[in-house]
């Protein structure tokens, strides 16, 4: 582990490597699961608000299990979470070319009709956020089976997951904490 402000960045996302490969995963991390996505308190409203945008994407189920659900649930663990169709499929996915499941949200967002990206846990996938009770926030690798792909593409090409999550990664903690990553990372290979 390795801190950096207030926050614990698992040595993983520095030495692991990871690249998402749609045409061999097909969006699956979008369809399985035992839970939606986890979502910040503050995305609820900007689900809500930015609705009308996004909605046109999504599937009839999708749009139907949040019109029943709502624009988040509540889990096991008392998280907030994206709403499913039948406890599997997330509610804002949509269809893309070949049979990919892509997000609603976010293709709205490519084609400027919204300024909400997507979720950011769903940005920032596979690293996983973690809340202690004192503040600080633990940055981990969820390695997950769906994602071999990723994993194998991301050894090929030498990504390390944090490499290839730069853009989340800013978008929510911002640039200087992404250069602190980038010297932690040469710090290891020093070692």
């Amino acid at each position: 582990m390795i801190e950096i402000d207030d926050k614990i960045v698992s040595a993983d996302l520095l030495r692991e490597c990871f690249a998402c490969d749609l045409t061999a995963c097909k969006g699956i991390c979008c369809v399985e699961g035992n839970a939606g996505a986890p979502l910040e308190i503050d995305e609820v409203d900007t689900l809500e608000r930015e609705y009308p945008n996004y909605r046109p994407y999504m599937t009839a189920e999708g749009i139907e299990a949040v019109e029943r659900q709502g624009f988040m649930v509540v889990d096991e663990e008392g998280d907030y979470t994206t709403p499913l169709v039948d406890d599997a499929e997330c509610a804002y996915a949509c269809r893309g070319e070949g049979g990919v499941t892509l997000c609603a949200i976010e293709k709205a967002w490519q084609e400027g009709r919204t300024t909400f990206r997507k979720p950011i846990s769903c940005h920032l996938y596979p690293i996983r956020l973690m809340r202690f009770s004192n503040g600080t926030i633990g940055l981990n690798y969820h390695r997950w089976s769906v994602c071999e792909a990723a994993r194998t593409c991301g050894r090929k090409l030498g990504i390390p997951v944090y490499k290839s999550l730069r853009e989340p990664i800013i978008r929510r903690f911002g640039e200087e904490f992404y250069r602190a990553l980038e010297a932690a990372e040469e710090l290891l290979k020093q070692q």
